[in-house]
């Protein structure tokens, strides 16, 4: 089906969207439910039959599947259908209405993924609709709770209804996006993330009075130390293969950066200065690169005290800590007692709040080729190349189950503002175009259609 086609189709994919726009799926609460009841009555219409899960009350995720021939793998069109927060005040229009405004659709979820969601759905009911005979299963899920770390979606859902949701193959968000350069577009395929260390710090001292500090033990001190030693900790410089093929085909596209680049690879002791030279030119890439070279260890809360006259017998602070596939949450473990041992703190208290090792798909698959065959057909000037996230998705809890799981929502990147990219993901007037809604279709279908027969 050709995108000159897929604009038949333009009206029901933007509709489908507004209207999951319009079902407020903040998490927390989440209240997923609604989001799923309304999928199950669209797909109805095609004659779907659908399956509503519960983890806990109001946390629902959806599954159905188009059955195949049973001769060939399977494949999961995989979505979350909760979304964060949302400030009204700060949006030019409200964030829950699905309003189209410029032949954008705005509102919380437009990218982050209601939108994909859509996409998914538009190109289950095509393959049905144009009796596409499939040699294995289409399954589409959209879930709840990504967004809170999946432990109420996917995660809990792999658990107890493992055979309903397990795939050999899974499409799903991080990846998809054009980074235009001056030689054609380059789209992305998300391939690997980085592993999630979430942790907390605790000390404890004695209060007293703040103008005596020398009969209290303020807890304060401690945690400033602990900050101050795994800030200043300078990671290993490691080159995962995603990253080595990214900055091969960015290469391939701009070859002022093809020497610079394969040096970074040649020297990565010289990484850093390398980057800050690249930053100082103006090169965005710059600060992209970094942390997906490294593991981060990131402070994003500090809790102490209770009065600007008490020395406080408590303090906490929370860290966003990341590591590189390959990496291990044990071994990151073990770096950080050393760090806080070396530094007199290992009386602090650490608690952990979440843990998952980083996870990477090969890229030597036909699902991978197919991704490439379809959009070099579609632009024959583009290249294709696959990516690390640092954020998390629910991609690794496939991984860590066996499936080669590929983030990969098919768009063209928004026009600039002012000349510099907008990041709209959790932000403020998150949008999507309609013509983008059309081309992810268009890309979806053709390549599911594709890999499927």
């Amino acid at each position: 089906m050709s995108i000159q086609l897929m604009h038949q189709i333009r009206d029901e994919v933007c509709e489908l969207l507004q209207k999951l726009v319009c079902i407020d799926t903040t998490n927390p609460p989440g209240n997923e439910i609604f989001a799923a009841q309304f999928l199950e009555q669209e797909l109805s219409k095609d004659n779907f039959e659908c399956e509503i899960i519960e983890a806990k009350p109001a946390r629902g995720s959806l599954i159905t599947r188009l059955e195949g021939a049973g001769n060939g793998p399977s494949l999961l069109l995989l979505s979350h259908l909760d979304v964060v927060a949302a400030n009204s005040a700060e949006w030019s229009v409200p964030p829950f209405e699905g309003i189209v405004k410029d032949d954008f659709v705005y509102g919380r979820g437009t990218l982050d993924m209601k939108g994909m969601t859509a996409i998914e759905v538009m190109t289950l009911k095509l393959l049905k609709r144009n009796g596409i005979k499939l040699k294995g299963d289409v399954l589409l899920a959209a879930t709840a709770d990504e967004e809170n770390g999946g432990f109420n979606g996917v995660s809990w859902l792999l658990k107890h209804h493992h055979e309903k949701f397990m795939a050999d193959y899974v499409l799903n968000e991080g990846g998809g996006a054009s980074i235009p350069t001056r030689r054609g577009n380059v789209f992305t395929v998300n391939t690997a993330e980085k592993g999630v260390m979430w942790f907390k710090l605790k000390a404890y001292g004695k209060p007293g009075h703040g103008s005596m500090p020398n009969t209290a033990v303020n807890a304060i001190e401690p945690i400033i130390c602990a900050v101050e030693k795994l800030c200043s900790y300078k990671p290993e410089i490691v080159y995962t293969p995603t990253v080595k093929v990214f900055l091969k085909k960015i290469a391939e596209k701009n070859p002022d950066l093809k020497e610079i680049f394969e040096e970074l690879i040649m020297r990565p002791e010289k990484s850093m200065q390398i980057l800050d030279y690249l930053a100082g030119k103006g090169e965005p890439l710059a600060e992209e690169i970094r942390p997906r070279i490294q593991l981060t260890l990131t402070p994003t809360m500090l809790l102490g005290g209770v009065k600007t006259n008490i020395i406080p017998s408590t303090c906490e602070v929370t860290f966003d800590c990341r590591i590189l596939p390959g990496q291990t949450v044990e071994g990151t473990l073990s770096l950080i007692r050393g760090l806080l041992s070396d530094a007199g703190l290992s009386e602090l208290k650490l608690e952990f709040l979440q843990l998952c090792n980083g996870t990477e798909s090969s890229i030597e698959t036909p699902l991978y080729k197919t991704i490439t065959d379809v959009l070099c057909e579609f632009e024959p000037n583009c290249t294709v190349t696959p990516t690390l996230l640092c954020g998390g998705t629910d991609s690794k809890f496939y991984r860590e189950q066996g499936s080669i799981c590929y983030g990969f929502h098919p768009m063209y990147t928004e026009p600039p503002i002012d000349g510099k990219y907008v990041r709209r993901e959790h932000g403020i007037d998150e949008r999507i175009s309609i013509d983008n809604l059309v081309f992810g279709t268009s890309i979806l279908y053709e390549t599911v259609k594709r890999f499927m027969t």
